[in-house]
């Protein structure tokens, strides 16, 4: 049904393409200093991009008739604009030469403000990671990506930005994920799906550091991960990628399951992009097997996306759209491993096998005023079923809307102002029963900018609704306290370019998170494990602020800033899953602690109160040194995790602390690419300090703190204990790639993840993969 609702799209828009002549704008683009052509410049005509120039600077592109506001942009310098005023049939040639930027990047950013800013005006801490990364370390899956951002963790799926979350076994996030500025959360479990994410079409990925909720609402309280795509240029692209690798055996001989045979994957994957005048249309696919590094847990997917975008020509700045995204995905999985020695053999030797259906679906409409002020109508339904042999099937939608008014007045003032909505329903006999919830939020923001300050104040009211359960604020004046049905958050922050290369800035924003369905409603047991429902949680807050410095630089041929941040989270009303012995309200502790035994397991509860304080400092930089193009991105964040309501009797953590679980105290990640006429060679470094602490239910006997005599020898992860024992001084990972071009379209990439093929461990028991090989031939045709 979907794809013929595409189709019928397709068709009409097809239909009502103007017959109207076209003109053509082309010329050539150069630097002014050397006068050399300068190929990859953007070309924008009306803030939509339309075009990229060659290898020998030149670029052409067919427009229609009236005036028009075009734009150069180039990443190191700075940007032009010219209007043009063009008839029908004509052509016009415009050559302009680019000014190297004072700046560094040039880097254009939206998620900080939700309109376009340059990366060092933005009063938050951010990084951005281009297209080109992603391609180059052959990635499959969108969380493999977000691991080599400075600040930014991924354990388990679950995305962590400078400690403010740990691991919350797949249920809910701090961390708001976008696709295109809306969110891809699932209404079952609050999470996200990396693989779902289309990585075969993705222009530019944004990350915000810090409570977000003032503009993007609920789960953005530790930070908004934004991943952009593409729209096409004037030039027909197509892309053509096909990649196969193999993991090696491990260091140690008890973790390898296979025979002489080693296991292997592959994958394929296409974007075709082209303007059809004034219809842009973008279509994109992705084929995925993996046999698996862990034993029986095999994953396969098929994905298939496409964007659409129609430009009126009679009602000039008003454009309409349809985007999707399609994915069916089967594999197992097993969260429990066999013991320390075995960790890549799944406890009790049977996996969950698993088959999902996803599809979102995106009309949007978008008006520009003559006068440059933004109406913008996104919206999105996301439908997700979840099927497996475990009984813990689940069927979720959301139906998602943003209408959004940005009005641009006089003297450098924006202000954005927004309604969203959101209905959301999961089904799901045995595993969380059946729930409907729903969410309506007004948000504002005002920028404004002086000569050498920006400053940014937002604030947003939100109302949330699961079943019967609704939001609640109090307010107290004097003596008196109101319960309000809606929550308010603020922000506030300020950027203050000290010289013409130093940008100083200090941001304050608040943040809340409503629990997941997961969270609230939750009933199921894996390897004998059972979690527990808790419909009686609350939301958690909390705050960030941050002073921060941004320096640029330019050092022989490079380009670049550092970026050096201090910053403070605190976190009321935390949830977190936990371990203990959960008698179900109204019923009497069993006298027989036999019979106790039975009730234990874990359950989501608000744990109390939580401070995170640290300190950070990133690098990115790119330029020609030598005819050798270089491109260095990188970071080390330090952090200090305190769980302010410690008590030894209770905490049920492995350090004797008040350091919050599951967190690493030092990171650090580096990527650096050489370019060199056909070869390119790059190298990627993470490393993690030790996690110190993590629930000491995992890895101590079970039963023996209720029953002291009485010895199980049950244990959920058999030679945790040990494991971590041994493995205590942290982990470091090193991924080495080079490619050669064939020909101008042609390229072969070989990619080495995890070099120097170390063991280290993700989420206690998931130990990660050994060394792969693998390699990738690129085509644009």
């Amino acid at each position: 049904m979907s794809l013929r609702i595409f189709i019928l799209f397709i068709t009409i828009i097809h239909a009502g393409v103007s017959s109207a002549q076209e003109g053509i704008l082309q010329g050539k683009i150069a630097d002014a200093g050397s006068k050399e052509a300068l190929g990859g410049v953007s070309v924008y005509i009306d803030k939509m991009g339309a075009a990229t120039t060659t290898a020998d600077g030149t670029y052409k592109v067919k427009i229609l008739p009236g005036s028009h506001s075009i734009e150069f942009k180039f990443v190191g310098y700075a940007t032009q604009s010219h209007p043009l005023l063009i008839r029908e049939g004509e052509t016009v040639v415009l050559d302009v030469s680019l000014k190297a930027a004072a700046t560094e990047l040039s880097v254009m950013v939206i998620s900080a403000g939700k309109f376009e800013q340059k990366l060092e005006e933005v009063t938050v801490s951010m990084e951005v990671m281009k297209s080109a990364l992603i391609q180059n370390k052959n990635t499959t899956s969108a969380d493999n990506i977000m691991d080599q951002c400075p600040g930014v963790n991924i354990l388990d799926g679950q995305a962590n930005i400078r400690g403010g979350s740990g691991f919350s076994y797949g249920a809910g996030t701090r961390v708001m994920i976008l696709v295109d500025d809306l969110p891809v959360l699932t209404a079952d479990a609050g999470d996200v799906k990396w693989n779902f994410i289309p990585v075969e079409n993705i222009e530019q990925v944004e990350v915000v550091k810090g409570a977000s909720s003032a503009l993007f609402g609920s789960s953005a309280m530790n930070g908004v991960i934004n991943f952009r795509t593409s729209y096409p240029k004037d030039s027909v692209q197509t892309d053509v990628n096909v990649s196969t690798g193999v993991y090696d055996n491990p260091k140690r001989d008890e973790l390898k399951w296979w025979g002489t045979v080693n296991p292997a994957y592959r994958m394929t994957s296409f974007l075709h992009s082209e303007q059809i005048k004034n219809f842009d249309l973008v279509l994109a696919g992705n084929n995925f097997i993996d046999e698996g590094y862990r034993q029986l847990e095999k994953e396969q997917w098929s994905r298939f996306n496409f964007g659409t975008r129609y430009r009126f020509q009679k009602a000039k700045g008003f454009s309409a759209g349809l985007n999707g995204n399609l994915m069916n995905t089967r594999g197992g999985y097993f969260i429990l491993w066999q013991n320390g020695d075995s960790a890549y053999y799944p406890q009790g030797g049977s996996v969950s096998d698993y088959y999902t259906k996803r599809i979102t679906l995106d009309p949007f409409l978008l008006y520009y005023t003559p006068r440059g002020n933004r109406h913008s109508l996104r919206t999105r339904f996301y439908q997700a079923v979840n099927l497996n042999n475990t009984n813990q099937e689940s069927i979720s939608k959301v139906w998602y809307g943003e209408y959004q008014y940005q009005l641009h007045l006089k003297k450098d003032l924006t202000i954005t102002s927004g309604l969203t909505s959101t209905y959301s329903e999961v089904h799901s006999d045995s595993l969380y029963g059946h729930h409907y919830s729903s969410n309506v939020g007004m948000f504002s923001q005002a920028d404004k900018k002086f000569k050498r300050l920006i400053l940014s104040l937002g604030v947003r009211g939100e109302y949330f609704k699961v079943d019967t359960a609704e939001t609640t604020y109090n307010v107290i004046l004097g003596k008196d306290t109101s319960i309000l049905p809606i929550h308010p958050v603020f922000r506030a922050g300020m950027n203050y370019r000290l010289q013409e290369r130093t940008h100083l800035r200090a941001s304050f924003g608040q943040g809340y998170r409503f629990p997941s369905v997961a969270e609230k409603f939750i009933k199921t047991k894996v390897s004998g494990l059972t979690t527990y429902p808790n419909p009686g949680i609350q939301s958690e807050t909390g705050w960030s602020a941050e002073l921060g410095a941004k320096q640029a630089f330019q050092i022989l041929g490079l380009r670049g800033y550092l970026d050096f941040a201090g910053f403070r989270q605190e976190y009321r009303n935390m949830m977190e899953f936990t371990f203990g012995y959960w008698v179900p309200p109204g019923t009497a502790n069993p006298a027989n602690p036999f019979t106790m035994l039975s009730y234990f397991g874990a359950k989501s509860i608000n744990v109390g109160r939580a401070r995170i304080t640290g300190a950070e400092i990133t690098v990115a930089a790119e330029g020609d040194i030598h005819k050798t193009t270089f491109t260095v991105m990188g970071g080390y964040t330090y952090i200090k995790p305190v769980d302010l309501d410690y008590d030894s009797a209770t905490s049920g953590g492995t350090y004797q602390g008040n350091i919050l679980k599951y967190r690493y105290e030092h990171t650090a990640k580096m990527d650096i690419q050489a370019d060199r006429k056909k070869w390119s060679i790059g190298i990627s470094l993470r490393y993690n300090s030790f996690m110190k602490n993590i629930d000491a239910s995992f890895q101590k006997e079970l039963f023996n703190d209720l029953l002291p005599a009485y010895h199980s020898n049950l244990y959920i992860l058999p030679g945790l204990k040990e494991y971590r024992e041994e493995h205590n001084t942290g982990d470091i990972a090193l991924d080495f790639r080079v490619s050669y071009k064939l020909t101008q379209e042609v390229k072969l990439s070989a990619v080495i993840n995890n070099m120097l093929n170390r063991e280290y461990m993700g989420r206690p028991g998931d130990v990660q993969p050994p060394r792969s090989f693998a390699f990738m031939l690129s085509a644009k045709i």
